[in-house]
């Protein structure tokens, strides 16, 4: 892998990221201790935490909010604005357990999604535009809808 993004860009913080190759990154991102696959675009106004690992050949579209705890594999779609959740409880104080999601293989999120924390979208699935995940989604399934449900066809 790679140690930069294969492009320049004014207004980005990048710290402790492990790039594949050809990876174009956009302006005001801020990318820290993830690790982004080959060919893969990341957009402007994203933000991409700690221990993130996301494939090769995706695409993250613009104001999209990636935290710990996200796995994204190769070739998926993540449109503009959506955003993951990694804690079914939030609080200030106490107990927080961090939850794991994964976003398999070719899957595709629509633009303004919610993804909370402890999902899994399977293989090819496809979210809504503005739908909010809280279950599990099957290989090749669409969902819509809040909550997120199987579309009707």
């Amino acid at each position: 892998m790679a140690g930069s993004p294969a492009n320049d860009a004014p207004h980005r913080l990048i710290d402790g990221v492990t790039f594949g190759e050809n990876v174009v990154v956009f302006p005001f991102t801020n990318l820290y201790g993830c690790e982004i696959g080959d060919d893969t675009r990341i957009g402007p106004f994203v933000e991409i935490q700690r221990g993130v690992r996301i494939g090769a050949n995706c695409k993250i579209q613009s104001h999209t909010f990636i935290c710990t705890g996200v796995e994204i594999e190769d070739d998926a779609f993540v449109g503009h604005g959506v955003l993951f959740v990694n804690d079914k409880y939030p609080r200030v104080s106490g107990e927080w357990e961090q939850l794991q999601t994964v976003v398999e293989h070719g899957a595709s999120l629509g633009s303004g999604a919610v993804i909370l924390g402890g999902v899994r979208i399977g293989r090819e699935a496809l979210v809504g535009a503005g739908a909010v995940v809280s279950h599990d989604v099957d290989p090749g399934q669409t969902v819509v809808g809040n909550p997120a449900r199987p579309l009707e066809r």
